[in-house]
């Protein structure tokens, strides 16, 4: 069953936070304790937040959400910004397709261009594929993430390093004004920064509920990406952003 509009609200607010406590929740959404100690229960038995005294934590800077929960997590953002990445891409290009469910939308977009070559290490992007023979796909070897789809460690690296690509597309884990890309896993991470290094055009994509969440492993910093594909900055982060030479497309 999909969350709701709130549960997922409280989800992209936790992982920003340390904690959240029910009177919060209470005072922005204007629903009774009762209702978000519901909210609450739900999460927790889906294992998306711990449950604390008083409130709710996010899971830990090492872990991500489940895939399957990811992708249904604000859809509609994500389909926004995919659309505005395809449009980018041209025919006859080839494009590396990396981690994330972001990602898998940007795919998604891409099955009505003509003669790409694909190169992907996330097993959904190359599922989304299968019925388009008019794309050539090419899956890179690597271990088997069994909670997220995806391929990672030397094998991957390896392959990696094997071209240079048109486009990489890249997701993240979050967001810091600091220290720049972040993922969860460091290998998650390693994948992602070796992709930046063999594009010859790095395209991040990511919704304005990346900034500030508590990933730990560090990809790049934003200098090292050429565009980013978001729908909503602040004017801080949009300073930080050209500041380092990122080109902004805002999507919505």
């Amino acid at each position: 069953m999909a969350l709701s509009d709130r549960q997922n609200q409280i989800l992209n607010w936790v992982q920003q936070e340390d904690a959240l406590l029910v009177e919060d929740m209470v005072a922005r959404f204007n629903v009774s304790s009762q209702t978000i100690r519901k909210d609450i229960n739900l999460l927790a038995e889906r294992h998306l937040v711990r449950r604390t005294h008083g409130g709710v934590s996010p899971l830990s800077s090492t872990e991500n959400l489940p895939f399957d929960h990811r992708q249904l997590l604000n859809g509609e953002s994500k389909a926004t910004i995919a659309a505005r990445v395809a449009e980018i891409i041209p025919d006859g290009a080839s494009v590396f397709l990396g981690i994330g469910t972001t990602v898998e939308y940007v795919a998604k977009a891409l099955v009505s261009h003509q003669h790409l070559q694909i190169f992907t290490n996330n097993l959904t992007v190359a599922s989304i594929f299968g019925n388009y023979p008019h794309i050539r796909v090419r899956v890179l070897a690597g271990k088997l993430r069994h909670r997220h789809y995806d391929l990672v460690g030397e094998e991957t690296l390896t392959g990696l390093r094997q071209y240079y690509f048109d486009y990489g597309v890249l997701g993240c884990g979050g967001l810091d004004e600091a220290q720049g890309v972040l993922d969860f896993d460091p290998e998650e991470a390693a994948v992602s920064r070796v992709l930046v290094d063999q594009s010859r055009h790095s395209l991040l994509v990511a919704d304005k509920h990346k900034w500030g969440r508590k990933a730990m492993a560090r990809v790049h910093n934003f200098s090292a990406i050429d565009q980013v594909f978001t729908d909503k900055l602040s004017e801080k982060q949009r300073q930080l952003l050209t500041l380092h030479g990122v080109k902004i497309q805002l999507c919505s």
